[in-house]
């Protein structure tokens, strides 16, 4: 069973989300439940008086001006979330939908929300007994919230809808029944408190700019190899040019590639005889691009880490002064822009390592490899087609970077005049990073087949390797070995052509899985934002 994590409201960072990312359960601190019960104990007040109050006693959208008796709340609050539950498309994966659960307990424990302990409680119950609601993809617009992604999670909490429990797809009452938990009967402004937020768009963004991060610091990883498979020049990774610029990421990214490079034998053999001046932008601006590409996914994540933590239902209550205020924070315009930027990381992570790709296929660019990186050209064609599949994902990454939060369309009878389209803007970053996955995957086949041929000689003739005309076999650094070691464990050097389709997919899944980043452990690499700040 994994510790459970507890969620501080306004401290939640990387480490939390990661570990409910891999199916932690999570409770709120109790340190956070006297200002949950104050602020429901001033909403309560307000139910019971005259005075309207948006979503307490009125009615929703267009009909906020319509008033409800106090006799009728509880069927006010019940009937938003049956009338809310219009999501479509397959279901969402569960471990983002539990993730979306812990941050709407974050969200209602900054004890502005107006909701009782009990439904703080149902949601703790239902994340330990792994009731997991069937909340459909698509439907979100991500302003007034999340509304129907979020009203299918409440509907199970209310004992409607659907859940998964144990694997079994149940009616939302009998897996509340299964696990021992009673259906909750929404109080004063509990259904709205639930699901106006950006919580589904906000876990979708979470995830898929974590894993975003992995997989542009694995590429660092495949293109040093890339580099040594080419003869390229290090040079250009060298600190002093980077500091010059003063870019983070690129600063980040410079280290990386030197530390990974570090004990080649590669690296300084062709100085002597080797013609070329300057390597191709793909290999030789890696900190530029990678680096600019880290610095976006950071900025993303860190305003993610900060919605993570934050209150974004409408009305809200300030305790300190009894006040009960409408505003706009279910609108998720962060959350859409951040997608938007990791989105532009991606597809730009997964152009150049496409470049490198092709760069070491073509026998014009890859200083005295084979085409195609076969031994034996022409009765075998090698990876000529690999560098395709990774232009045609590279392609489909590009058409999807497309930005997101730039479009709007008017809904709920011009009410919600201007949303932020965050939830699909988040919802592509796991195809997105499918993709990219599998890119780096083939430069991983590619640049160790470079390697290894480099390994048997494959040299150009005017180069003499360290000054001597006799060593025609090298080794890359250290580092890097384990990563071979690690690929050729799975997947063996390509002598002749075979079917590829399975050394593609396990390339990639060393890549996803984080396995070739672990066979680095201990190079310089950088490392993602840990807290909201």
């Amino acid at each position: 069973m994994s510790r459970v994590v507890t969620l501080t409201p306004g401290r939640v960072g990387l480490a939390e989300i990661e570990a409910l990312l891999a199916g932690a359960p999570a409770r709120l601190d109790r340190a956070a439940l006297p200002r949950v019960r104050a602020a429901a104990k001033i909403l309560a007040e307000a139910a019971r008086g005259a005075a309207g109050f948006y979503g307490v006693n009125t009615g929703f959208g267009k009909l906020a001006s319509t008033r409800i008796r106090p006799e009728d709340t509880a069927k006010l609050q019940r009937n938003l979330i049956l009338s809310h539950c219009c999501g479509v498309g397959d279901p969402t994966p569960a471990l983002i939908v539990r993730l979306m659960m812990a941050l709407k307990l974050v969200s209602l424990g900054r004890g502005a929300s107006g909701v009782r302990v009990a439904v703080i409680e149902q949601l703790e119950g239902m994340l330990a007994a792994g009731i997991v609601p069937l909340v459909p993809a698509q439907g979100s617009v991500g302003a007034s919230g999340d509304l129907a992604p979020l009203s299918h999670m409440t509907a199970v909490m209310i004992g409607e809808g659907e859940a998964d429990w144990r694997g079994q797809r149940l009616p939302g009452g009998e897996a509340l029944k299964a696990a021992g938990l009673d259906p909750l009967v929404l109080g004063p402004k509990e259904g709205l408190a639930l699901i106006n937020g950006t919580q589904f768009s906000a876990a979708h963004a979470l995830a898929g700019t974590i894993a975003a991060h992995r997989l542009a610091v694995t590429s660092l990883v495949t293109g040093a190899l890339s580099v040594d498979a080419a003869m390229a020049s290090t040079t250009p990774f060298r600190p002093e040019i980077h500091a010059l610029r003063g870019m983070p990421g690129q600063i980040a990214a410079g280290h990386a590639l030197m530390s990974l490079l570090d004990g080649s034998d590669i690296r300084n053999a062709h100085l002597d005889g080797d013609e070329r001046v300057q390597d191709p932008y793909c290999l030789r601006c890696q900190p530029q691009v990678t680096g600019a590409a880290l610095d976006l996914i950071d900025q993303a994540l860190r305003t993610l880490l900060i919605e993570a933590n934050a209150a974004t239902d409408n009305p809200l209550v300030l305790v300190e002064t009894g006040e009960i205020v409408s505003g706009g924070n279910f609108h998720a315009e962060p959350v859409a822009f951040a997608a938007d930027q990791a989105a532009l990381a991606i597809a730009e992570i997964g152009a150049i390592a496409e470049r490198r790709i092709a760069t070491l296929v073509d026998p014009a660019l890859n200083f005295g490899l084979p085409p195609f990186l076969t031994p034996r050209p022409g009765l075998n064609s090698g990876f000529m087609i690999a560098e395709v599949t990774a232009a045609a994902l590279y392609a489909e990454n590009k058409q999807r970077a497309a930005p997101c939060s730039i479009d709007s369309t008017p809904t709920s009878a011009n009410q919600e005049d201007h949303v932020s389209m965050a939830a699909h803007g988040a919802r592509r970053l796991a195809e997105m990073n499918r993709n990219l996955a599998q890119i780096i995957g083939i430069e991983l086949l590619v640049a160790a087949q470079g390697i290894d041929l480099r390994k048997r000689g494959a040299i150009p003739a005017n180069v003499k390797p360290n000054g001597k005309t006799g060593q025609r076999q090298l080794r890359t650094s250290p580092a890097l070995e384990k990563v071979i070691r690690l690929l050729r464990a799975r997947v063996p050097m390509l002598e002749d052509d075979r079917h590829m389709a399975g050394d593609l997919a396990a390339a990639a899944a060393l890549v996803a899985s984080g396995a070739v980043l672990a066979a680095v452990k201990g190079a310089n690499l950088p490392q993602a934002p840990a807290d909201p700040a």
